[in-house]
């Protein structure tokens, strides 16, 4: 991952780990373990997962709420076809190269979480706090939605953005450099984001397209 933020990742060896079957767990908290295979659903509210990994993992329904807590866990390359999480706290959370198709995440709090080679087309993220760095880098968010949202210590770089839509929300600091903006909606509500020189034109593109504006030739 090359970016230009500080973020704390889990720092984790598979080996130091327990392999466990499945989630399931009588007191409500699961540390230091591994996870994989496929499972039709995966439901973890109300658990603490702490220190682990979830490798290649297929899921057809995933559901943090709750209380939900993910402490210094990593998720490599896994499939999550319908993941919804509400009401949860995401702590050093890192997905790589993760596919969440339309992924739902709702009253969340994130604080060091990445997002790296992730494909998150029409997600949603509804009144998401970012209480420390979130970083979504290499990413493709394809008519993914920000409503309601406070990504002021978060970072959207090198990502494919078309057709995502940025709702009413406090941007401040959001950092957009190196993503295509020219087919963001609501480049309007963007106060405050950091961009580059050369996304300029991006941004005049979007603003453009939604003010329906007319470019007429003078002559």
């Amino acid at each position: 991952m090359n970016s230009r933020h500080r973020i704390a990742v889990p720092n984790l060896d598979a080996g130091d780990l327990t392999a466990l079957a499945s989630l399931d767990a009588d007191d409500g908290s699961i540390a230091e373990f591994t996870f994989a295979g496929q499972v039709r659903d995966l439901d973890l509210t109300g658990l603490l997962l702490r220190a682990g990994i979830l490798d290649g993992v297929e899921a057809q329904r995933v559901l943090l709420a709750a209380g939900t807590h993910l402490q210094s866990v990593l998720l490599t390359d896994c499939t999550f076809t319908a993941l919804r999480s509400e009401n949860s706290r995401l702590t050093r959370v890192a997905f790589r190269g993760c596919r969440l198709m339309g992924a739902t995440f709702e009253d969340c709090t994130l604080d060091h979480v990445l997002f790296d080679s992730c494909r998150l087309d029409y997600a949603t993220f509804t009144r998401v706090r970012a209480a420390g760095p979130v970083i979504f880098t290499n990413c493709r968010l394809t008519e993914a939605r920000f409503d309601a949202c406070t990504l002021e210590k978060a970072a959207i770089e090198n990502c494919e953005l078309p057709e995502a839509e940025f709702g009413p929300g406090r941007y401040r600091h959001l950092d957009l450099r190196g993503s295509d903006l020219s087919r963001v909606i609501g480049a309007s509500r963007l106060s405050g984001a950091i961009i580059s020189p050369d996304q300029e034109h991006q941004l005049a593109q979007a603003l453009i397209t939604a003010l329906d504006l007319t470019v007429a030739d003078d002559a």
